[in-house]
């Protein structure tokens, strides 16, 4: 038996509780921006994705306008930032509503390190680094899409095996619902299936 939730019936954050408890889990972009005045910002969405493989586009979502969503409109770049599981409690701590013109990297204490194509700057100990340029935005309701084309990928040597980034080094950390938060936990392998290969093909 299923209950029914009819988002035309329910409060705009009842609905949200329940999109982010069962759209799980979901990866984290740690976004780095600079403001027009040169005061840099590191937050993380969790609603964030692939959008384009050629041209390489990554979209995340700001719910509500947040300081990443001004920068990026002013400055038109941004970072997103992999992020790990031993950086849980510094990737908590810049999700903080600090006022607009405190830096979440200062205030943290995260170190940074220069970017190589844009001005925002980069999360050090991030194993793997997106640096983008704005692309386009979508407005939907109280949320704003942004789309970042990649223009530079940086990514630790200790992450690599034959220049291919290793989930199991990697880490990553997800958000789940509530105040939940998501581990790599076990790595399941299977190959596809071609149709060429499946039982009981029927050749047309």
């Amino acid at each position: 038996m299923r209950i029914d939730f009819d988002p035309a019936e329910l409060d705009r954050n009842t609905f949200y509780r329940l999109l982010t408890a069962t759209v799980v889990p979901r990866p984290i972009a740690w976004v780095s921006t600079m403001s027009a005045d040169g005061t840099a910002n590191l937050a993380p969405h969790s609603f964030y994705t692939i959008a384009s493989v050629q041209p390489p586009i990554v979209q995340f979502t700001s719910v509500g306008r947040k300081d990443s969503l001004r920068n990026v409109e002013e400055t038109g770049e941004f970072v997103v930032n992999f992020a790990p599981e031993q950086m849980f409690e510094q990737i908590n701590a810049t999700a903080t509503d600090f006022p607009r013109g405190v830096s979440e990297f200062d205030e943290v204490g995260v170190a940074r390190e220069p970017s190589v194509r844009v001005k925002p700057p980069r999360v050090a100990a991030s194993p793997v680094a997106l640096e983008c340029e704005l692309h386009s935005t979508l407005r939907f309701g109280d949320s704003t899409v942004v789309f970042g084309r990649v223009v530079h990928a940086a990514v630790s040597e200790a992450v690599l095996s034959d220049r291919h980034p290793e989930v199991r080094e990697m880490r990553p950390l997800s958000r789940l619902g509530k105040d939940e938060w998501g581990t790599l936990g076990d790595v399941l392998e299977i190959s596809r299936i071609r149709y060429a290969d499946w039982p009981g093909r029927i050749d047309g």
